[in-house]
Order: structure tokens, then sequence, then C-alpha cells
């Protein structure tokens, strides 16, 4: 079976202006160049995977239903422009903070790969091909402890990152300068 090559997108502060915890819809502002940015993954024949930690969810400031309601929001937003979202995966979970199951340490937030893992899985995407895109230190070491690369940008909490002990593959400006650099980086391999 062939597996596609997939570039997984962190959420807030990297495909939206990061606001704190996104606990409505009105609060929603995607970054306009990230319409572009989703284009050119599309038009490459890559899959589009949201992947993001949403704790605010164990923390009680919201609920999965609206965490569906934000992605099928975004997913609109993006038709609307002629990009196509192929995925959302989230992890509701914290290890220190939260309610009940909510409070515990688990493979599925970033750092750890289990989202992109499971998206792998569930959308045949070969993470050796693959790229990861965030705003954080964890965001890239989550996509290179899956095996793919990891690209920070300088939006949302990028713009004040510390990468420490985490060495991203590229350091972008945007969405949009960080899909420009995959398209060039795939056509060395």
């Amino acid at each position: 079976m062939t597996k596609f090559a997939a570039v997984f997108l962190d959420r807030d502060g990297t495909i939206n202006e990061e606001v704190g915890y996104l606990d409505s819809l009105e609060k929603l502002r995607v970054f306009p160049e990230a319409f572009e940015a989703v284009r050119l993954i599309n038009q490459s024949g890559m899959k589009t995977v949201v992947i993001t930690n949403q704790s605010g969810i164990g923390r009680g400031f919201f609920d999965d239903a609206f965490v569906g309601r934000v992605h099928e929001e975004m997913r609109r937003l993006f038709l609307n422009k002629g990009a196509f979202l192929d995925g959302f995966y989230y992890c509701p979970h914290h290890p220190t903070e939260g309610m009940g199951q909510y409070r515990q340490v688990c493979p599925c937030r970033k750092p750890e790969p289990g989202l992109l893992l499971k998206a792998a899985e569930d959308l045949v995407i070969d993470l050796g091909k693959s790229y990861m895109i965030g705003d954080t230190p964890k965001d890239v070491e989550a996509g290179q402890k899956a095996g793919a690369k990891g690209i920070l940008v300088q939006t949302g909490y990028g713009k004040v990152a510390d990468t420490g002990s985490t060495h991203p593959d590229h350091i972008a400006q945007d969405i949009l300068e960080a899909v420009k650099w995959i398209m060039q980086d795939r056509g060395k391999t």
C-alpha cells in the first residue's frame, strides 16, 4: 500500500492566532497566510493534519464538543479559501492540571508523538517523509520523535521560544514560509 507524506500542523499560534485558551468561536482568527500554505500542501499531494494539545478540556474551560465546533469552523473557513484539512487530532490531557481522567501523563500530549502516530495509522502516512510545523519546541520534538522533520515558526509562542535542547530542522517566519521550505526540501530527496 502506498503511504502519503504529510504536513502536521500545530493549531494555536501556528494556523491561528494564539489567544490563551480558545474558548469561543469569536476568538478564532486564522492567519491569512495559512490558507495559501494549506493550498500549497494540498497541491503537492501531501496530507494536511492538525495536531493540537487541548488541556482546556481537562481544566473545564470548554468541552470536546466545543473543540469539534472549532475544528468544523476551521474546516469551513479553509474550504471557502480552496484549501482542505485532512484531519484533526487533539489531546485533552495534562500531567499536573485538570480534573479526573484528564489529569494524566499520556502518549498523545506533545512533545510525545502519539497523535502523529495515530494520524499516520488512520490516514496511511509515511512519517519519514513528513513534517511537523509548530510554534513551540514541544511541537518540533513531537514531530522528530515520530520520525518527521520539525519546523519551528516564529508566530504565537515562537516569537519568544527558546529551543533549549530541541534542534528544529528549520526555523521559519510563519506557516507559509515553513511550507515553502518544505517544498524545497522535498525536491532535494
